[in-house]
């Protein structure tokens, strides 16, 4: 259950925020101003800009797979400027979560999992998933889509949620 709570879904969202990346760039074109001053752009003075939330959500998911997996994440250095470097760096962390299987999270729920912030302490990978990673993600995910929706990119729920696999 745990591959389908964090990857699947992640997924997803990850592709979502590309959707919802390229309509800031239609929304930036229209207006006749830089994309990368929406990039980084923040909701508060405090807060980390539009570029930062893109970062911290790929790394959310792609560390996380790899903490509970023990599977090699991609590297990437934080040094992403453009819209393009953004998607790319999504892209890969999409491309990373595609190459895990079910069968890779085998052992997920029991294996120990810690940060370098938490200095020696560590939580059993259940814990980890719903008290850190898929709150994290989806934190950062919805400040993302916050402050491209605050600068007047017209965008909705239905552009958060993207596609539903309704039945009939």
């Amino acid at each position: 259950m745990i591959y389908e709570l964090t990857n699947i879904n992640f997924i997803k969202m990850l592709n979502n925020l590309t959707a919802i990346l390229d309509k800031a760039a239609a929304h930036a074109d229209a207006k006749k101003f830089d994309m990368e001053v929406l990039l980084q752009s923040r909701l508060a003075p405090d807060q980390f800009p539009l570029m930062r939330q893109i970062q911290i959500t790929c790394d959310t998911a792609k560390l996380g797979a790899s903490r509970l997996t023990a599977k090699d994440a991609p590297k990437h250095d934080d040094t992403e400027k453009t819209l393009a470097e953004a998607k790319a760096r999504i892209a890969s962390t999409i491309s990373y979560l595609q190459s895990l299987s079910p069968a890779d999270y085998k052992e997920a729920a029991t294996r120990h999992v810690t940060t370098p912030r938490w200095e020696g302490q560590y939580l059993l990978g259940e814990e980890f998933v719903l008290h850190h990673m898929i709150p994290n993600f989806y934190f950062h995910v919805t400040t993302a889509y916050s402050i491209i929706r605050h600068n007047g990119v017209d965008i909705g729920k239905k552009d958060y949620l993207g596609a539903m696999p309704f039945r009939k």
